[in-house]
């Protein structure tokens, strides 16, 4: 029934339209705020950009390691089917069970809320600070408001069709790439100070911690430095996630045995080289004190305000507001096929593995945007993303030792890519995520060991509702 049930989505996405799936998923909010936190924790230019270089090249790694996977499994559902094909329906479902819960949903809800703080910057009365409504310890603000309209706004544009999510995507995308590279040039030729770049590369390797209560600096090592590291990592991952969006979609990709590998390290690799760049910026604009107590992290307000003046506030709100948009149009376009998938192996709602007229999984692309809508009321977005990042980083670890069980389990099966580097590239991914998982779990058990409760909570929930075998 799958088989056939994968001819009946459309293939519409070319090589362009993949890479901007990779590129408008990944670019949210992050790099316009992240180094803020980066810069209290490690305390210099050097280990900021050290730590941007890091993400994106692991990033890079794991990108080009599922190449030989989406090539091996040109389906819909990606990373769900990898798991599923390399271990089994169980390991497979605490992935599907986890994205729908927290990953995908969370980061939707994530950044949707992002969206809604900057479009309050342009008009005020959008404010998280106007309640609306309020009863017992619940209170509605403006900012959820404006989140959950932004996330019906896109499901509804992608229940149409994949046709107008991708031309939005892509044309969105341009726009951001377009931008940020703008900022980027106006800020190292207009704003840039040789003294500002001097100061902050003095003593460029020499890590500190910020003290908030005092505005001092602490010079750290050993464990309060891997406990640094580790922190400011979560923020620079996330900033780098959601590239595998793209395999999700695979069934509506033309050529997919080239074009989603392909499209993934070229949408990893483009990221990669905007952020490391934007933090020279940063680096040659703005004194490195100022980068780690930028009101509400807004480092990229800061740059700009520098760069444009007082109109520069405007242009970044702008930037993000479009920034956002488009990468929630990606996180929605993609997730839904993953619950489509696993409708199609009995291990979610029926209804989710049904195409409608225009042959995309409507009613699995509305379940997530209830949920993630649902999420936006919460208030506890940020608790999510420290809940989703250790979840993300097991399941990629996960996938990424696929490739070696599957080269071992069905080693005659047709590889039309194979894994760049194989077996060092994705080994050296296996371990250092793993030291970051490992690390993460020591120093933030109180969030992270949320984000593994849900995902175990997953393992009753399957037996539970699993099919009867016949």
């Amino acid at each position: 029934m799958q088989e056939n049930d994968q001819e009946n989505f459309k293939r519409e996405l070319g090589l362009l339209d993949g890479t901007m799936l990779v590129v408008g998923s990944m670019i949210g909010s992050g790099i316009f705020i992240v180094s803020a936190d980066i810069a209290r924790q490690v305390g210099s230019a050097g280990w900021l950009t050290l730590i941007w270089l890091v993400s994106g090249l692991i990033t890079i790694i794991a990108a080009v390691s599922y190449g030989e996977l989406s090539a091996m499994f040109p389906k819909a559902g990606g990373q769900y089917v990898y798991l599923k094909e390399a271990y089994n329906k169980l390991i497979a479902f605490l992935y599907g069970w986890s994205f729908f819960a927290v990953i995908q949903t969370g980061t939707i809800a994530a950044v949707g809320v992002a969206f809604s703080k900057f479009a309050a910057y342009i008009f005020p009365p959008l404010s998280d600070e106007n309640i609306l409504f309020e009863l017992g310890a619940f209170k509605l603000n403006a900012a959820q408001i404006v989140s959950i309209f932004t996330i019906v706004l896109l499901t509804y544009i992608n229940s149409r069709g994949v046709k107008n999510g991708k031309i939005l995507q892509t044309v969105l995308t341009i726009i951001k790439i377009l931008s940020l590279l703008g900022l980027i040039v106006f800020g190292l030729t207009l704003a840039a100070k040789a003294s500002v770049w001097d100061a902050n590369w003095t003593d460029a390797w020499t890590p500190r911690s910020y003290n908030p209560e005092n505005g001092s600096w602490l010079p750290i090592s050993g464990k309060a430095l891997i406990t640094g590291i580790s922190a400011a990592m979560v923020g620079s991952l996330f900033s780098s996630d959601a590239w595998n969006g793209v395999t999700f979609i695979a069934g509506e990709i033309k050529n997919p045995k080239r074009n989603v590998g392909f499209s993934l390290f070229l949408g990893t690799f483009i990221v990669t080289i905007i952020y490391v760049l934007t933090n020279l910026m940063y680096l040659a604009v703005i004194p490195l004190d100022e980068i780690a107590t930028a009101k509400s992290d807004r480092v990229a307000v800061v740059a700009s305000q520098y760069i444009f003046g007082d109109i520069g506030t405007l242009i970044i709100a702008l930037m993000i507001m479009i920034s956002t948009f488009a990468c929630n149009n990606g996180l929605i376009m993609a997730g839904a096929r993953v619950y489509y998938t696993m409708a199609n192996d009995g291990l979610f709602f029926k209804k989710a593995a049904v195409l409608n007229g225009a042959s995309v999984p409507e009613w699995a692309l509305w379940a997530q945007c209830i949920w993630a809508s649902a999420l936006c009321l919460t208030g506890k977005y940020g608790d999510l993303l420290d809940f989703v990042i250790i979840i993300v980083l097991i399941f990629y670890i996960l996938t990424i030792y696929g490739i070696f069980i599957l080269r071992k389990k069905m080693p005659n099966a047709e590889r039309p890519y194979k894994a760049f580097g194989y077996p060092f590239l994705p080994l050296l991914y296996i371990i250092v995520a793993s030291a970051i998982s490992v690390s993460l779990l020591i120093t933030k058990f109180s969030t992270c060991g949320w984000g593994i409760l849900i995902m175990l909570i997953g393992i009753p929930v399957y037996y539970l509702t699993k099919p009867k075998e016949v």
